[in-house]
């Protein structure tokens, strides 16, 4: 089980506790928060979370291979899940990457704005 967070916050259940989710939900959300944390951030875990962060020092026409390179690799300790592709989009306030994975036969999507 994985606690829900949402704005970088547990959420309440109301009964005193965290709202916990379970299968492909605890999956996306275990990717969701890898892709979020910053590589190197944790002490004690320095090699989870990801590079993410850095794409905007690159040169735009780099962008679109470093994420997928760093998008798998912050995944790469994720068992049953596969990076199938990620998709780069510059927009009008930051970007937004769309990543599309396999978990246990099941297709899972995610979606951030950087």
């Amino acid at each position: 089980m994985e606690r829900i967070l949402r704005d970088g916050d547990y959420v309440p259940d109301g009964l005193g506790g965290f709202e916990q989710t379970s299968g492909e939900r605890e999956a996306l959300a275990r990717v969701l928060f890898l892709l979020t944390a910053r590589r190197g951030k944790f002490p004690f875990l320095p090699r989870m979370g990801s590079r993410l962060y850095q794409l905007g020092r690159e040169r735009p026409s780099a962008r679109q291979a470093l994420a997928a390179q760093y998008v798998t690799e912050a995944l790469a300790g994720e068992r049953d899940l596969r990076v199938v592709s990620t998709e780069w989009a510059e927009t009008g306030t930051g970007a937004e990457l769309k990543v599309q994975l396999e978990w246990q036969g099941e297709t899972l999507t995610a979606t951030l704005e950087l």
